[in-house]
């Protein structure tokens, strides 16, 4: 495993911008393009998934990261529950949303697992490391 030295690095991360590029495509086409409240409602959720794991990482304290991958975790189930509101509309197709919802999930699982190795690091941060003499 490589050291994690900026956002971009962290796996959740990744798979946050995987899924928004996913969620983002769907939205292009379709009748699911011409209700735009909707498609700026999924865009916000599944963008604030990235920005909150990239804000929080930048905070530099754990305890101001783990607020900010609990506010991802739970846009996470806000995508969910617009993907199951999407396929409802029929604005996707069953194959695409089980993917899509498949994806969320498994964020959302990562997104917890990660939050438990933070609380118990004994390092809380890159802030409450001593510099280098």
């Amino acid at each position: 495993m490589s050291k994690v030295q900026r956002f971009e690095d962290l796996t959740i991360f990744q798979m946050a911008r995987d899924l928004c590029k996913d969620v983002y495509a769907i939205t292009k086409d379709g009748e699911f393009h011409k209700d735009m409240r909707f498609v700026q409602q999924i865009h916000a959720a599944a963008g604030s998934i990235m920005d909150n794991i990239a804000e929080g990482y930048e905070r530099d304290g754990n305890k101001e990261f783990i607020n900010f991958l609990y506010i991802a975790k739970g846009s996470c189930g806000e995508v969910r529950s617009q993907i199951i509101r999407a396929t409802d509309e029929g604005f996707i197709d069953k194959d695409t949303a089980q993917k899509l919802y498949n994806d969320s999930l498994n964020l959302s699982k990562a997104i917890s697992k990660f939050i438990t190795s933070l609380k118990g690091s004994s390092i809380t941060g890159l802030k409450h490391l001593k510099p280098e003499s």
